[in-house]
């Protein structure tokens, strides 16, 4: 009687330290898949040609969101302490070829820290601050996405023109409402520290129905071996002459400046944000000034169907030779969609984007080009429309 009594103490003994032991730690397997159909007017072809121009519609992955699987976990230290990580990958759903380039396996996300009650530090490939706290108060980077990124996605607030690697970043807990942030980027390049380094720096606040936020980044140049702060060149996208002209240096400096808010009451959530990317380099003499407007809005009719609306003015300066002369460009782009939840994880969603260009450019006529789309207009003006389904895991 003795020994069964004391086999089912050592048994129950064992049970209650394996509990605690798994209990201490955990990873999670979490992703996102998101496919549609999309039609694009005044589309360039042959692509880049800019002579002609014809429709396009087709399957696309990542309408709304970049599909992407990862993995996340952390384990208990003890004390208020826990051990980190977070490996992400993106992929396209409609080849289910990887995103982030062929070498990059985890190329949205690949850190590992440290978190406690006064904040969390990470180490590795990660987002900058102008993503962390001013992409929570726009459009792209809550329910619009992909398609409401502001012309040419250049201050980056959806986190998909780029990442930052070999970064060591800081977030603060939160003090009612209040958070705040930085990181720093290395170059890891022997005698140019500073050739391609980042580093960035923000501010949030988020109580009862105002968010708010305010964020700065800075990236210095692009470095051909691949082994700095941003990787495969700087984060620029050529859809205007004078974008051409300056982003594929290797000295580029990009410098992004914003600040925004939105405020809900009851079932509307209304919002505005203004941002100014900065590019200039040492070996071009010239340089761009974007400053972008944006208020959007969004209703939820129903829990399950809600609709929403953005529009975007940019205005484009664009310097060359110590003189602007008639270098003005200016975007209008306006988007709408409507997203249906047939659960809590999956969602149909439709939505169209129309952007309007006008101004010169070097003696040139802008063309339009939607932010997250390949291929530029073949005049000023574009229209998309996509419509599709998305599921979380």
């Amino acid at each position: 009687m003795k020994k069964n009594l004391i086999g089912v103490a050592v048994a129950t003994l064992v049970a209650s330290f394996a509990t605690a032991a798994s209990a201490q730690s955990s990873v999670t397997l979490y992703g996102l898949v998101d496919a549609g159909l999309t039609y694009v007017n005044n589309v360039q072809s042959p692509a880049g040609s800019g002579t002609m121009k014809s429709s396009q519609f087709g399957m696309n992955g990542g309408n709304v969101q970049m599909s992407r699987w990862g993995l996340r976990g952390a384990e208990d230290l003890g004390g208020g302490m826990k051990a980190i990580f977070t490996l992400e990958s993106g992929f396209d759903v409609a080849n289910g070829s990887s995103l982030g380039g062929s070498n990059s396996m985890f190329g949205r996300q690949a850190f590992v820290g440290l978190s406690s009650g006064f904040g969390t530090v990470t180490l590795g490939k990660q987002t900058d601050s102008v993503t962390d706290y001013l992409g929570p108060v726009s459009a792209t980077g809550t329910w619009g996405g992909t398609y409401f990124a502001h012309p040419g996605n250049l201050d980056n607030l959806n986190g998909d023109a780029f990442r930052l690697n070999n970064s060591v970043k800081f977030q603060s807990a939160n003090y009612s409402g209040l958070t705040f942030g930085g990181s720093y980027a290395f170059s890891n390049t022997a005698g140019s520290f500073a050739a391609n380094r980042a580093y960035s720096a923000g501010v949030g606040y988020a109580n009862g129905p105002l968010k708010a936020g305010a964020a700065y980044t800075q990236s210095n140049g692009a470095n051909s071996n691949g082994a700095g702060a941003i990787t495969g060149g700087s984060p620029t996208i050529s859809f205007a002459n004078g974008y051409t002209s300056l982003a594929n240096v290797n000295d580029l400096r990009l410098r992004t400046f914003g600040a925004g808010a939105s405020y809900s009451i009851g079932a509307v959530t209304f919002g505005g944000l203004w941002s100014q990317v900065r590019q200039d380099a040492n070996s071009v003499d010239g340089k761009v000034v974007d400053n972008n407007i944006e208020v959007n809005g969004r209703y939820a009719l129903t829990p399950a169907l809600a609709i929403g609306a953005a529009y975007t003015f940019t205005l484009s300066k664009v310097t060359y030779g110590g003189g602007d002369g008639s270098n003005i460009v200016r975007y209008h782009q306006f988007g709408l969609q409507t997203d249906y939840a047939l659960s809590k994880r999956t969602d149909i969603y439709a939505e169209g984007v129309v952007q309007l260009a006008s101004g010169l450019d070097k003696g040139e006529y802008p063309t339009a080009r939607i932010g997250g789309f390949s291929t530029a207009s073949s005049s000023g003006r574009q229209v998309l429309v996509t419509t599709g389904i998305r599921h979380r895991f």
